[in-house]
């Protein structure tokens, strides 16, 4: 059975090698590999978002965290149907700047200084590669249950898996894949869910198999209030502050598109929310006795499925952790060519050059992921901690210079610095860790009240939105030189393009 699994996996690894090579045969400008041309329709901006949404976390991850705390497997899916929503809603019309990273976009908001962008660009691509190791943590314990492999090889393997896909063909080639594995893992984990349920007996039988705090609304009488509200706040902050859905807003074909895109994809997945706390308290009245619980989800794949069905599962769950990683991984070379290049060379790679170098990037960036991931294996505890220490403050960022036009580049640094230090504080101090969960709530109030103090207390931006816009579109018109379609589009300077006038100083 195992040799069929591994198998399975190298058959479904070399079909989204080959579609993602087919689908991006005419990738030939850094534009086109890095955000797809900026054209993307409906059908693909939907798929890529779910896909990218139910990854590793909202999957193996919830299941395992569902097979310890019951109902409270939802409060993931519930946190990032929320995220999406506010992101189709409140930052959708971004589309229209033509941002190609979220550091461009925060550097426009407080007058496109150059400091806060290259700031912004190093945590980006630091929590890139933190929600990189997630994946290849989750997809690597997963494949080592399943087969037998020793669990380095097996995140070795899906490191390389949806390496060879993002390399050959960019970002068309994993909107793509995303598109396909949407539709696999949507199909998988109900299946799972159903034969799960059937397996421990019928949904009597599972509700009854658990503790019965377990079972309470949102298992609110297991976790605490509180704790509750911090997990689910996590995974909110998260989708708002991650560079991954960002670019899905920036290289959608138009405003109208991304938002019914993700008002859709906030909907799927808050349905999806159920699914893998069904499966982990399924997975709970089968064995109650797991050593670790985020097996709880190929432990039933093994063990308990019949053959066809388990080999169904593991092309869901890879889907899973492959769309998520693959989206990662770009949104993360995005911020190299764009952000971090212009940083340290001081000036912008040759437009005929980037294609090339994306790809050396995404080697290296994936290879550092891997680093890290060797030496983590609790995948809800590495994102919940991860998210509060790097993206409060970027979320905060985000936030302020939406909608508070008073923001200015001292009160941006100084949103990171005091959402890393207050998750640092809270991370490091016992009882405030047990009471709120996670730091992820106090990290973003600290975040807040850090960058309205001091941008109150330190001179306004004396540059506009427009002037920042133009600053920052000369720069990155530079790398798209020779891409020759977008020479001749107006740059977008009026009022009504600065979403509002937020930002403006």
């Amino acid at each position: 059975m195992q040799y069929l699994f591994i198998v399975a996996f190298f058959v479904y690894l070399a079909a989204m090698i080959a579609l993602g090579w087919y689908v991006s045969r005419r990738n030939r400008s850094g534009e086109q590999f890095l955000l797809g041309g900026r054209s993307l329709p409906f059908v693909l901006t939907l798929g890529t978002t779910v896909a990218t949404m139910v990854g590793t976390g909202s999957s193996m991850g919830a299941v395992g965290f569902a097979y310890q705390n019951g109902w409270g497997g939802t409060l993931y899916g519930i946190g990032g149907a929320i995220g999406i929503l506010l992101l189709a809603w409140w930052f959708a019309p971004l589309r229209n700047l033509r941002f190609m990273t979220m550091s461009e976009e925060i550097a426009y908001y407080v007058g496109a200084n150059p400091l806060v962008k290259n700031v912004i660009a190093v945590i980006i691509y630091v929590a890139s590669i933190g929600w990189l190791g997630a994946h290849i943590i989750g997809g690597g314990m997963y494949l080592a249950w399943l087969t037998g492999m020793e669990i380095h090889l097996a995140k070795l393997l899906i490191a390389l898996s949806f390496a060879v896909y993002v390399i050959v063909g960019g970002y068309t080639a994993v909107v793509w894949t995303d598109s396909i594995q949407a539709l696999i893992l949507f199909f998988g984990f109900i299946l799972m869910a159903v034969f799960s349920v059937e397996a421990v007996g019928g949904w009597d039988a599972m509700l009854a198999a658990q503790p019965a705090e377990n079972v309470s609304w949102l298992a609110l009488d297991k976790i605490g209030v509180l704790p509750a509200v911090s997990l689910s706040m996590a995974i909110l902050v998260g989708i708002l502050a991650t560079p991954s859905f960002r670019q899905r807003i920036y290289s959608g074909n138009k405003v109208a598109d991304i938002r019914r895109s993700f008002v859709c994809s906030g909907l799927l997945y808050l349905g999806f929310s159920a699914i893998p706390a069904i499966i982990g308290m399924s997975a709970f009245g089968l064995n109650d006795s797991l050593d670790n619980a985020s097996f709880a989800f190929p432990h039933l794949a093994l063990n308990v499925l019949p053959l066809g069905l388990g080999i169904i599962i593991i092309m869901a769950g890879l889907s899973a952790t492959l769309s998520s990683a693959s989206s990662d991984a770009i949104a993360a070379v995005s911020v190299v060519m764009r952000d971090l290049y212009l940083m340290v060379r001081g000036k912008m790679p040759p437009a005929d050059k980037v294609v090339l170098l994306s790809r050396f990037g995404l080697v290296f960036t994936i290879g550092l992921a891997l680093l890290f991931a060797l030496g983590s294996n609790n995948i809800i505890s590495y994102i919940t901690h991860m998210i509060a220490l790097l993206m409060s403050g970027l979320c905060a960022c985000a936030l302020l210079g939406r909608f508070w036009p008073r923001l200015n580049w001292q009160g941006a640094l100084a949103c990171l610095l005091g959402g890393s230090l207050c998750a640092l504080v809270v991370s490091f101090t016992p009882d405030w860790s047990a009471y709120w969960g996670n730091p992820v709530i106090p990290s973003l109030l600290c975040a807040m009240l850090a960058g309205i103090v001091v941008s109150l207390f330190s001179p306004a931006s004396s540059v506009s939105a427009e002037q920042a816009l133009e600053i920052l579109t000369r720069e990155r018109e530079l790398m798209e030189k020779s891409d020759g379609q977008n020479q001749e589009e107006e740059i977008p300077t009026d009022a009504n393009l600065t979403i509002n006038n937020a930002g403006a100083k």
